[in-house]
């Protein structure tokens, strides 16, 4: 009897001159575009910067939250993965919000972490992470420590092309410190697609039910404009004279407010949702999940005889939605391949959406209306210039009083998560040079990342923070009225007096001005947003 066993196919063989796996990293680093390393550096990442390199760039955070956000600002800005370098396990937890937050805004980001010594692992050492590749998890598409320090190359790699790969997010690779100078072979930068080609057969569908509608709505959200399709979007919008909403809660604007189709911004409440898509027989989700609540709500999902379709590049926003139809693949593909088939019947234009009237200045010795303030704003900024928000109880007044005209020239958070505005903003200016970046950030959301304000003045970073400044944190006793509290009714834990922005600006470096009545305004905001080093405005608002 033959007792010959097949071998399996011997794997393949990494081919190139034996270098450390510190070299190994940053010559992959390098093909992969990410020469920018956002870090926050403890004892357990030393090792990886020996001999660092001269055409690579250290940005320091001081603390690990603001790291994170900074990177995802950067990365974007840019449309390529950021590469971050946190502590250990510590270092990490410091992180996590933003993490989160980076995992919701589907942000690509190599994260790595430090790890205690390989060789004292057994002995549970002083900061060492246990189980580190699940301390992450669930807001990280992949998370490992490799097996081998000659595999730390090849983990870096994977977690690049899987950070890139539609949904886009955060990844983490562990690291003990005592691999960096170990010998490895080198791993070359693959080409590895970015980008799934919807359904056609689906697609045609979506289209045969944008042609037959009679009054159809799309509803935009964050993918279209991370996925460099706000023209398509436009252009298949004029096509079918359709109403274009922003999704709930969308971290992007993806869609001109000034355009006669814009439909303005849908609450994350389903009843309210219902009502403003009364009226439409097919609801577009485009880029958007269908549909993001804030708060419990009975009833249907949408309105009595309307039927939904969806394009979204992520699978799992796809399975959840409530009803309809929906496509995974590319955002911009999609509507390429729509903008091909698609030949709807003649339809009138929707009416013109209607904004808030203009507000008037307020009188000698009141308090500055919110709405009055992003009007001045909206009249004296740059059409271009790029809007990064953290005001929570100031994004429905934004909303009516702050346009956005142009892609790629808003950003917040999708997850609800604070401390991401100002190192956000941070990011943005550093991967975008030479564009007036403008942070506008309440006075609560700034406590939770106020450091970011020494890395802006350290980098000469051309970014105007604005702080709204009501001393509270105002959006809870919205909230607080929801669940009950009387309008009279104190709510604990809410007030935020005696903070001094100005002073904190100037101890990291930044100058300040101190807004508290109407005059005062305009000339500060034209000296903030014509100033080329970083500068802060705290404004009083009522």
């Amino acid at each position: 009897m033959d007792r010959r066993v097949e071998l399996p196919a011997q794997a393949p063989v990494l081919v190139g001159s034996p270098l450390t796996v510190r070299d190994a990293v940053f010559r992959l680093l390098r093909a992969f575009g990410m020469t920018s390393v956002f870090g926050n550096p403890g004892s357990t990442e030393l090792p990886m910067f020996i001999d660092f390199p001269q055409d690579f760039r250290y940005v320091l955070g001081l603390q690990e939250s603001v790291v994170v956000g900074m990177a995802d600002g950067y990365a974007q800005a840019t449309h390529n993965a950021a590469f971050v370098n946190l502590h250990s396990a510590a270092g990490v937890g410091h992180a996590m919000g933003n993490i989160f937050t980076a995992f919701r805004n589907r942000t690509p980001l190599v994260i790595t972490a430090g790890q205690q010594a390989r060789s004292i692992l057994p002995f549970e050492p002083f900061l060492g992470s246990t189980q580190a590749p699940e301390l992450p998890r669930p807001y990280v598409k992949w998370s490992v420590e490799p097996a081998r320090a000659e595999d730390v190359p090849l983990a870096i790699a994977r977690a690049y092309y899987i950070a890139m790969t539609p949904p886009r997010g955060p990844v983490l690779v562990s690291i003990p410190s005592d691999d960096w100078d170990v010998q490895t072979l080198p791993v070359d930068a693959r080409e590895v697609s970015r980008h799934v080609r919807a359904d056609p057969d689906l697609l045609a569908r979506i289209a045969a039910a944008l042609d037959g509608a009679r009054a159809p709505a799309f509803v935009v959200g964050a993918a279209v404009d991370r996925d460099e399709a706000w023209k398509e979007a436009v252009e298949l919008a004029e096509r079918h004279n359709a109403r274009v909403y922003v999704a709930p809660m969308s971290g992007r604007c993806s869609f001109p407010e000034d355009h006669p189709l814009w439909g303005g911004f849908l609450p994350p409440m389903r009843e309210r949702i219902v009502e403003r898509l009364a009226g439409h027989d097919l609801v577009f989700a485009l880029g958007a999940p269908a549909f993001t609540y804030h708060v419990p709500g009975q009833g249907p999902h949408l309105p009595e005889g309307c039927e939904l379709v969806q394009l979204t590049d992520d699978p799992q926003v796809a399975a959840w939605a409530p009803t309809g139809s929906s496509v995974v693949g590319s955002i911009r593909l999609g509507l390429l391949d729509l903008l091909e088939c698609s030949a709807p019947r003649d339809r009138p234009a929707p009416p013109v959406h209607v904004r808030p009237p203009r507000v008037a200045e307020p009188g000698p010795g009141e308090r500055l209306p919110v709405a009055w303030v992003l009007q001045t704003l909206a009249d004296v900024r740059a059409r271009d210039s790029i809007l990064v928000e953290e005001a929570p109880s100031a994004r429905p007044v934004m909303h009516g009083h702050l346009p956005v005209f142009e892609s790629e020239t808003f950003y917040t958070m999708c997850s609800g998560g604070l401390g991401f505005g100002l190192p956000a903003a941070v990011g943005v200016a550093l991967g975008k040079p030479g564009a007036r970046v403008i942070a506008l950030v309440g006075d609560g959301s700034a406590m939770y990342a106020i450091q970011a304000l020494w890395s802006a003045a350290q980098l000469a970073l051309p970014v105007t923070v604005l702080i709204l400044k009501n001393r509270r944190y105002a959006a809870l006793y919205e909230f607080a009225r929801i669940f009950g509290y009387r309008p009279d009714e104190h709510v604990p834990g809410t007030d935020l007096p005696d903070l001094d922005f100005v002073a904190l600006a100037g101890a990291q470096g930044m100058k300040g001005l101190r807004v508290d009545t109407a005059e005062q305004l305009r000339p500060a905001l034209h000296q903030a947003l014509q100033s080329t080093a970083p500068m802060l405005v705290e404004i009083e608002v009522a």
